[in-house]
């Protein structure tokens, strides 16, 4: 079941993604993220947080409407955002897209990035969408398509052991990238496709594609 989840980073344009979010089987909201949705003249099934950054009447209104609205404590330990990963997990998504997640205060930026890495999501497939930035984290083999030049970049979250990469312009061969050094950021893609294998770790992927509809038409809803 393919989700999106709609975060609340400020200053966020989410209208090119606009195919996503029609053809998504469950939208959830984090918090402010419904004032995204609701911009696109979208409902979202689901609101979820501690709900500060919504006036009253605009969550009476959506729950009359039939939204789901969560509310949390303010005093928690989980973020909005992971609150909403964690409900669309349980709501059975295999499949989640996550849009305004990046930007805003750094340290909230930083732990978005780090959510990619929360026990509940393995064996998930959890993407962040950013304008033409696809950012995913991945522990063993993966193949990407895109376009000739497009820049992949590969980040260690910890130490990854055992990188080896094909069709990119810097190759690896069973090597390990250390968390401190840029080695692994500013790759290019040589072809449509290339294949990244991990033995021991975790990477993150940044790959910025041509423009968000490139990332677009490469995600299928039906899987």
């Amino acid at each position: 079941m393919l989700t999106v989840i709609v975060a609340d980073a400020p200053d966020t344009d989410i209208s090119a993604f606009r195919p996503l979010v029609d053809c998504a089987q469950l939208r959830i909201a984090a918090d402010g993220g419904a004032r995204y949705l609701l911009a696109l003249g979208v409902r979202p099934d689901l609101v979820i947080g501690d709900l500060d950054s919504l006036p009253e009447e605009l969550l009476a209104a959506l729950a009359d409407q039939g939204t789901q609205i969560e509310r949390h404590p303010a005093e928690k330990e989980e973020t909005d955002l992971e609150l909403a990963l964690l409900r669309a997990v349980e709501q059975g998504a295999s499949r989640m897209i996550v849009l305004a997640a990046l930007g805003g205060r750094h340290d909230q930026h930083l732990a978005n990035l780090l959510l990619l890495a929360h026990p509940q999501l393995q064996r998930r497939e959890v993407m962040i969408l950013d304008g033409s930035w696809e950012i995913r984290l991945i522990s063993e083999s993966v193949e990407i398509t895109g376009r000739p030049g497009e820049i992949v970049s590969l980040l260690p979250l910890g130490t990854a052991h055992g990188v080896t990469t094909e069709g990119l312009y810097y190759p690896l061969r069973d090597e390990s990238l250390l968390l401190g050094p840029a080695r692994g950021v500013s790759n290019i893609l040589l072809g449509e496709r290339a294949r990244i294998i991990v033995r021991e770790g975790l990477l993150w992927l940044f790959h910025c594609r041509d423009s968000p509809a490139a990332a677009i038409e490469l995600i299928s809803p039906d899987r």
